[in-house]
Parts: C-alpha cells; structure tokens; sequence
C-alpha cells in the first residue's frame, strides 16, 4: 500500500508534461570528480577535503563549484527500494555531507547508473529512477552523473529520458550528466534530456594511447579523446554541452607541457571542467594550470 501510494505521488505530476529542468548551466559545468584520483577509496572525509581545498586553493573564487561523488558511495536497497549509502564509509550520511559542501558555497554532485548495477557493481538505478531522484532531491543534490553500465537490452534515448522525466517530477534543479560514453550519439538528441553529455569512454592518465581493450573508437589518452571531438562543435551551446571526459591535470600521467595542452584544449572546446585530481596535495605548478583565468573564460565564453 506505502508503495502504491508512493508511486502515485510520483507520476501524477508526469501527466502533464515531460522535460528537464532548463537553465541550469548556461556555461560549461566546473568542479571536482572523484574518480580519476581516488575511484572506490572515497569517503565522506576525502569529500570534505576537496570542497576545503576547493575554497583555499582559490578553485572556487576560479569559477570551480561542483563537488561530485562518483562510484562507490552506495552499497544496497532499503525493504521499500531506497538507495542506501555505506555507512561505514559515510556514517553521517549523504545529506549531511552535501550540506557540508553547500556551507561552503559549492554545490553538490552525485552518481548512479542506468542499468541495474553500476559498473562497480553497486545497486544502479534501473527500476528504481522516481525513487532515486527523490532521494536525491531530499538530500540536496545539484549534479547527478548517470552511467551506462550494466544497461544490455536497454535503449539509451528512453533510459535517460526517463530519469529526466523522474528528476523532473522530483522538483529540485539538478544539472544532469549523461555518461553513456558517447554510443548512440548523444549530441544528436540529449539536448532535450541533459545538460552535458559523454561523447567518449573513459579519459586515461596519458597523452595518445588509445583504451587497451576497446581501441580508437572507444577513447583512450587526451589526444584521443580530442580526436574524437571533431565535428561536434555545432551541437554545443548554452545549457549543452559536449563532454570529453574529466581532467587528468595533476594525477601524473603527463607531463607539465601535456597537462597545459590538455587544459588548453579543454577550455578550447567549451568543455565542462571537472579536476580529477588530489585537491589537497596538488601542486603548485598544477593548480596555476587549473585555475588559468584567461584560458577559464575561453571556456566559459
């Protein structure tokens, strides 16, 4: 009964109209991921560490203002199907913790996945959409990231489609990433679903190798990436953006002159600016590199 209750809550308010929220980011998102740096080894600290150092190392005052949790954050489904995050790893919980970074003038970001499992194999979102973005919403979230693992059978339009309908119904303006990794074109029709959108596989920490296992196509080293990126530049305006994966400036794979390029290029391409660094113990040579002014308002132009 809780549960057929619940449901209807939810839908309702879908009957009448079906769209993302608009305006939410006239220019390229910026902020902090913490995947490439830190993948499963995150905790409500190391959250708390980068949205200090966010503000002291002056990435803030750089126009820096999304702190996002990537994978590993979630661990099972309460009885009702609530998502349920570690509590060994964050024992004050989700909301506490975004409330923390919102105390510090940031916003805060959060991850799941369209299929059943996440690629970690934590519980996805599949089945569970009008629930999770409830939850998010009740929790403060402002970036929601949304992968594509686990998704065999499912059709990429209708999957994310869906989970705009539920962020939407949910009430709460939340910036949505679409992370299917570029597969079904998503330049062609996610401007009517998110706000950005993956147009590669996965960055990796070095300048030209393509991705060992998937080849060119898939995506590999920055240049890769870039390469990938041609043609692209028609899709991309205010509220929508092509994403060529998040910045490996300062996870020592390159070398300084190719950490320049890539934040050069980045910037270049309107691309959304997500470090994916140790914020707390870069170094100086990589924050001058991440907070550029002049390069920054390329990107944000």
């Amino acid at each position: 009964m809780r549960i057929s209750i619940l449901i209807l809550i939810i839908i309702l308010p879908l009957l009448g109209f079906s769209q993302k929220f608009q305006n939410l980011a006239p220019t390229p998102p910026m902020g902090w991921n913490s995947w490439n740096e830190f993948e499963c080894r995150i905790n409500e600290q190391v959250v708390r560490d980068a949205a200090d150092a966010m503000v002291l190392t002056g990435m803030k005052d750089a126009g820096y203002e999304y702190i996002v949790i990537d994978d590993c954050w979630q661990i099972s489904r309460d009885s009702l199907g609530f998502i349920q995050a570690d509590s060994e790893k964050f024992p004050s919980g989700i909301k506490a913790l975004a409330n923390y970074v919102h105390s510090k003038g940031l916003k805060f970001g959060i991850y799941s996945c369209a299929g059943r499992h996440t690629c970690q194999n934590r519980p996805g979102s599949r089945g569970h959409e009008f629930q999770d973005a409830l939850t998010y919403a009740s929790w403060g979230v402002d970036f929601l990231k949304y992968d594509w693992c686990n998704s065999e059978g499912q059709n990429a339009i209708e999957s994310y489609s869906l989970m705009r309908d539920a962020l939407h119904a949910a009430g709460r303006p939340i910036v949505f990433s679409l992370c299917e990794w570029g597969l079904s074109k998503p330049w062609e029709w996610a401007g009517e679903v998110g706000q950005l959108w993956r147009t590669t596989g996965d960055i990796r920490n070095n300048w030209n190798i393509p991705d060992a296992k998937e080849g060119k196509c898939w995506g590999g080293g920055v240049i890769v990436n870039l390469d990938m990126q041609q043609g692209l530049e028609k899709y991309a305006g205010p509220g929508y953006w092509n994403d060529p994966d998040m910045l490996e400036v300062g996870n020592g794979g390159l070398t300084e002159s190719e950490s320049r390029s890539h934040f050069s290029l980045w910037c270049m391409l309107a691309a959304p600016l997500f470090a994916g660094n140790d914020l707390q113990n870069m170094s100086d040579e990589t924050k001058e590199i991440l907070t550029n002014s002049e390069l920054i308002a390329i990107d944000q132009d």
